[in-house]
This record gives C-alpha cells, structure tokens and sequence, in this order.
C-alpha cells in the first residue's frame, strides 16, 4: 500500500510547478527524463495555454459556492508533466476551483519521477496525465480521484482511437473539444465530485 503522505511531503505547490516548466524551457528542455524536440515544443505552446487560461477562465456560481463551502480539509494531488495537453487544459480550471476554498491545497508531482504511484492509478492500463488524488489532510487517505480528462473528452478520445485515427489527429480534435467545451464539463464534475468527497464531513458538521 502506498505511503501517500510521503508524495504529498516530497510534492510541490502550483508556483513551484510552473517556476519549474519556466526554468527548463529556458534551458530548452521540459519535464521528465525524455527529451525531444516534440516534447519541449508541446512545454511551451502548454505554457502559453495555461496563462491564457487562468487569465479566462471563469468560474460558474454554482462549482464556486460549492467549492467554498467545503468543510473538509483536504489535499488534491495532481501528477503531471509540463509537456501534457491535458494537464495545460485542465490545471489551471482545477486551481482556480481549489482557490475558492480555504480547506483545499493543491500539490503537484511529476509522473515520470514517481513511476510507482502513477502505476497505482492507470487509466485503462496507460500513465495517462494529469491524474488527481484527493485526499484527507489530517489522513492522508484517499477520498477520490479523477483524470486525465472529463469523462466526454475520454470517451472521444478512445472512440478515435478505436476508429485508427492518428494520434496528431486526435490530439487536434481534443483540443477542438476543449475549445468548444470551454471548461463547463469540468467544472459540472468536480461540483458532483465535491459532493461526494465531502459528505461525511459536512453531515457531522450539522449535526
């Protein structure tokens, strides 16, 4: 069983994350021990993804009041790359969503440094990324998860790749759908995922 605590005492914050992207891509080079020339490309266009979205994205009243109401407190472990499309889409959303919330601290460790507890939560047998662990701060247990992506998004993904599409292709056309989605789906998850994550905890407090 894992030592859950031990990723969140070795992870780091948001600002370090993104400090981390910058300082590599300085250096022409991204997370993770494979380099290349298509990796530090995707690192940079996520960069810029990224600081147009926490410029944009704007909370709905309903995924704000409930985020902000969360009684318990709780820690959201999020495994990632700087070079994941996925992880640029989604990131910036799911902060935003945390920083509505006193009780809420996210922390953020990479994949391929961890190969372990990534292997503990794959998604249909693959590493796939930004893969969310959320967990009870005074536990360290786990209360829930969700990734890579919003279920519609992961439901489109492998239908394309059932059909033989290729891979370029299909990135294109996730990112069509993210584009037209703009962050709604997300938002509708994680108000359901907030609900359940935080029932027992609210139910005592009324009590």
């Amino acid at each position: 069983m894992l030592d859950l605590k031990k990723y969140i005492e070795g992870s780091m914050s948001f600002t370090e994350y993104v400090a981390l992207i910058d300082e590599l891509l300085l250096e022409g080079k991204t997370t993770g021990p494979k380099q290349t020339e298509g990796r530090v490309f995707f690192s940079k266009l996520n960069r810029q993804r990224m600081r147009r979205l926490e410029k944009t994205v704007v909370l709905n009243d309903s995924i704000r009041e409930k985020a902000g109401k969360t009684a318990r407190k709780m820690f959201w472990l999020l495994v990632t790359e700087g070079w994941c499309g996925d992880s640029a889409q989604n990131v910036p959303v799911i902060e935003k969503i945390a920083g509505t919330s006193p009780n809420i601290e996210t922390r953020y460790i990479l994949r391929d440094e961890n190969p372990e507890l990534i292997d503990a939560y794959l998604t249909n047998n693959a590493r796939s990324i930004p893969k969310l662990i959320a967990l009870d701060a005074e536990t360290f247990e786990e209360i829930g998860t969700w990734g890579p992506r919003p279920r519609p998004a992961t439901e489109y993904f492998y239908e394309q790749r059932a059909a033989g599409t290729e891979e370029a292709k299909i990135k294109e056309n996730i990112q069509r759908w993210y584009l037209a989605d703009k962050e709604q789906t997300i938002q509708k998850e994680f108000e359901a995922l907030l609900s359940d994550w935080t029932k027992e905890k609210e139910t005592a407090a009324t009590q």
